[in-house]
């Protein structure tokens, strides 16, 4: 039997339809099988399709599971997002006014209203030593010159990243990675103090390359953002506030609001609606 489901396609961090990172919401996905929401994720093809569930933590006002062409995530940004603003849109109301509360693989994730803009609480960081062979080959992988590496840890909020800090945006959003090598050696995040030939507002330029999950450049990344927040605030790299461009060598515009205050880090952005329709299964 056919089941009709309400189906939304949003663009996340940006306020401008096709500037962003898209994403797929599958509302009221009671019913659906791991294995096929794992085949419509595949078959989207986009670096993150949701599904909308009653949440089983009382804290929260909704569930969501976030997959990619490769499989689950425990959390990711721009879905967060995204998914929220799908919810809102078709009706989800808050227990707290200006305050929604996700729940998701690493659990309850609060995300705030800023006027039409939304922003979540960044998970927790936990921050590792890279070992020197694999961030060689990284490196070489990736085409950036050793010489511009200043800085490289494991960053994991959930989802796990490389970071990387390097020296020179311009050569940054020029790198051409050899992705199929990336895919046998890890998602890699990359990060670099803006430059006259970036976008004007913008503090730091980010890319992100996520080879081993089936997405080569993911256009804006939020859970990479909130980890690389945490680490270059934490370092007196980044001042509290400041804004990240990402896409950019992808033809985007994404535009991530970073904001440390008494309540947490919050990752910020805009999200476009950009398609309305039914998912039939």
């Amino acid at each position: 039997m056919t089941v009709r489901r309400r189906f939304s396609q949003l663009d996340v961090f940006t306020a401008v339809p096709t500037k962003g990172n898209p994403l797929a919401v599958v509302h009221d996905a009671e019913g659906l099988s791991d294995a096929q929401m794992a085949a419509f994720a595949r078959w989207t093809n986009l670096s993150e399709t949701t599904f909308l569930l009653p949440p089983t933590d009382a804290a929260a006002d909704y569930r969501v599971r976030i997959f990619t062409p490769g499989g689950e995530l425990p959390f990711a940004g721009h879905p967060t997002l995204g998914s929220c603003r799908a919810w809102l849109d078709a009706g989800g109301r808050p227990r707290q006014a200006g305050r929604i509360v996700q729940q998701c693989g690493v659990g309850c994730v609060a995300v705030r209203a800023q006027g039409e803009r939304l922003a979540f609480a960044a998970p927790p960081l936990k921050r590792t030593p890279v070992d020197d062979r694999l961030l060689a080959e990284v490196v070489d992988a990736l085409g950036l010159p050793p010489a511009d590496l200043l800085a490289a840890c494991w960053l994991d909020n959930g989802p796990q990243w490389l970071g990387l800090r390097v020296a020179n945006a311009t050569r940054l959003r020029a790198l051409a990675p050899d992705h199929g090598r990336l895919k046998t050696l890890a998602k890699v995040g990359l990060v670099a103090a803006q430059d006259a030939g970036g976008a004007e507002g913008t503090q730091f330029e980010v890319r992100g390359f996520a080879a081993p999950i089936g997405v080569e450049e993911d256009p804006v990344t939020g859970s990479l953002n909130a980890s690389l927040a945490e680490w270059l605030i934490g370092e007196g790299v980044a001042p509290p506030a400041y804004v990240a461009a990402q896409g950019t060598a992808l033809g985007r515009a994404g535009r991530v609001h970073v904001q440390r205050d008494a309540q947490g880090l919050w990752i910020g952005g805009d999200v476009a609606a950009c398609i309305q329709g039914e998912l039939r299964v």
